[in-house]
């Protein structure tokens, strides 16, 4: 359908892009170094991250985050994470890589870590919380940090929604081990896809730099630029992954970070816009924004009764929304885990990502507000 609305559509700078591009392929240098060098140097300035390490994916970055905390701080298989069902299977399956335990707690309003249900998780074997910044939303985040700091758990924030997303005017990384973005494709900030692991702790970034290059002690760049006729020698002191990213990534990260805050500002401009057509009925209820934040506005979410009706007559009209999540204890992966999360469940039954990117415009957002407001009433007269 030629006029059809869809959930995820990314925007390039296409010149910019390639211009990046062009210049890897003249330098002969399209892996790990001189672009990837360029992106985390301007990331730290950016966001004010102490640390940065980019990756091939933010599914590598949560990975290496619990591997390295686990070899640093001498957890051992079968100790707990504590985190959510309500979100993408990677943010778990970190935990599972690493032989650890994940723990769901329940979430809140915000589809976030309810920081009541994370207390009541705690036990002797637990190590660490996983946060996740549902669609940009910082959620409890602060009693979290709090929490996490009074019960000497580490903290990982699963930042792949929150590219440009701040709390109370700055970057979220306060209290926090470490912060893990996502530059896939349709996110805020897309490359093809691509990742980044910001430790506040600088010998945990030094020894993910090791572990997303398989353990080797020194890049190959790092290599290049050194001086003598050793160069080439380096030490292999452990078995490490190979995960690190690369400059053509890095090169469309560089311009696409340009324009990341007024990407931004134009994604909370729908989500007004959003606001403002289903402001007037109480039967969808609109996930709100924690006090503080200034969500970077990956998705913008309801919740109503009857859910995959109203997302098959949302395809049936020519829009096709998104649901971001079903709840992971739905998956035969983790079906087995104890069910004792009633807000997700309910949660994953009713909530719907309305399309969110920057092709739309003002008669885009109306139509698929009035559209939703229709079927659900006709549902529910």
């Amino acid at each position: 359908m030629s006029d059809s609305i869809q959930l995820f559509v990314p925007t390039f700078r296409v010149e910019e892009c390639l211009a990046e591009i062009r210049e890897c392929f003249e330098k002969g240098w399209t892996g790990l170094g001189f672009k990837t060098v360029q992106f985390e140097n301007a990331w730290k300035a950016y966001t004010g991250h102490r640390n940065a390490h980019f990756l091939a994916s933010a599914t590598a970055g949560l990975h290496l985050a619990v591997h390295v905390m686990k070899e640093r701080y001498g957890w051992r298989d079968g100790d707990e994470v504590i985190s959510t069902p309500i979100t993408f299977v990677s943010t778990n399956h970190s935990i599972l890589y690493e032989r650890l335990n994940a723990i769901f707690a329940d979430v809140d309003e915000y589809g976030c870590l309810d920081p009541d249900s994370v207390e009541q998780r705690v036990t002797s074997r637990t190590r660490a919380v996983i946060f996740v910044g549902l669609g940009g939303n910082t959620g409890r985040l602060p009693q979290i940090i709090e929490f996490c700091r009074a019960k000497g758990l580490k903290l990982i924030l699963d930042a792949a929604h929150m590219a440009g997303a701040r709390l109370n005017g700055s970057t979220p990384d306060k209290g926090i081990d470490a912060v893990v973005y996502s530059f896939h494709a349709v996110k805020n900030l897309p490359t093809a896809d691509s990742g980044m692991v910001c430790f506040a702790d600088q010998e945990l970034d030094a020894l993910v730099r090791q572990q997303s290059w398989l353990g080797i002690d020194k890049d190959t760049f790092t290599r290049t630029l050194s001086g003598g006729a050793y160069k080439w020698h380096y030490d292999v002191p452990r078995v490490g992954f190979k995960s690190h990213g690369n400059s053509i990534m890095a090169g469309i990260g560089l311009v696409q970070l340009k324009y990341l805050d007024q990407d931004n500002a134009y994604r909370r401009q729908l989500s007004a816009w959003y606001d403002e057509f289903l402001g007037g009925t109480n039967v969808i209820r609109r996930v709100p924004t924690a006090p503080g934040c200034e969500s970077s506005r990956h998705l913008y979410q309801v919740c109503v009764p009857h859910r995959d009706e109203v997302f098959l007559a949302l395809n049936n009209a020519g829009i096709f929304p998104g649901v971001h999540y079903r709840t992971n204890t739905d998956y035969a992966m983790y079906r087995h885990m104890a069910d004792d999360c009633p807000n997700a469940g309910a949660f994953s039954k009713e909530v719907i990502s309305l399309p969110l990117h920057l092709r739309l415009q003002r008669a885009d957002v109306e139509r698929v507000s009035r559209q939703l407001i229709d079927i659900v009433s006709d549902q529910n007269p």
